[in-house]
């Protein structure tokens, strides 16, 4: 994943669908992003490999990206894919626009947190997500990713930026395509899996479960998360 000083966004955006909501309640949808381990590391390029390189910096300021359709009810959020193609990020730790602050060369993981309206009075920005028996919050292993300020394989820039709608600037129209990028034309119209996130209705939270649901191609896995 890509990042700079001033803020770029988040590509490729994740998706989801959301279901099993309290239709008539309100809720927040948020995401924050957060270490996976306290490790740094670099690209070994002969090997083609990530490799440890130390340990973390420094912890950054907590930053949560709270969607901008918030707040609404849960029949409006079910009617929707909820997308996070406007989340910003930057590795610059003086920033104050609100954008979410990740240090180059590290591994994180992207939550997603679906908040009760009456849970929310210590939802901020710029505060880590409150928790409780109204927020649930869910988690993809696939979504993991490493952090760069360039990218470390051709292949991979080419591709993004043919494929990423704002880096049209990077674009030259009258080069062949060939390799991963021909392969890739297949894939006009490629968008990232919408994922689908199922869980208890929120009038019976004293069980603390929610079910989540991975929908893939043709068949669907489920398995059972706790609360965070």
């Amino acid at each position: 994943m890509l990042i700079i000083t001033l803020y770029m966004r988040m590509f490729p955006a994740m998706r989801v669908k959301i279901v099993g909501l309290d239709p008539h309640q309100q809720y927040y949808i948020a995401m924050d992003i957060v270490p996976v381990d306290n490790k740094r590391y670099r690209y070994v390029y002969h090997s083609s490999k990530w490799m440890v390189a130390g340990n973390a910096d420094s912890p950054v300021p907590p930053r949560v990206y709270i969607h901008p359709d918030s707040l609404a009810s849960g029949d409006t959020w079910m009617r929707q894919v909820v997308s996070f193609d406007k989340l910003k990020l930057t590795n610059n730790e003086l920033e104050d626009q609100g954008h979410i602050i990740l240090h180059s060369m590290h591994k994180y993981q992207p939550r997603v947190h679906v908040i009760r309206k009456d849970f929310s009075s210590e939802l901020s920005p710029t505060k880590p997500v409150p928790t409780g028996e109204g927020v649930k919050t869910f988690s993809f292993p696939e979504t993991v990713f490493t952090t760069v300020t360039a990218y470390q394989n051709q292949q991979i820039t080419r591709l993004k930026i043919d494929r990423n709608p704002f880096a049209k600037g990077f674009r030259d129209s009258g080069r062949n395509r060939t390799g991963l990028e021909a392969i890739m034309e297949t894939y006009a119209f490629w968008r990232p899996p919408v994922r689908t996130l199922t869980f208890e209705d929120f009038t019976n939270m004293q069980k603390q479960q929610g079910i989540l649901f991975l929908k893939q191609r043709d068949h669907m896995i489920s398995y059972t998360t706790q609360d965070a």
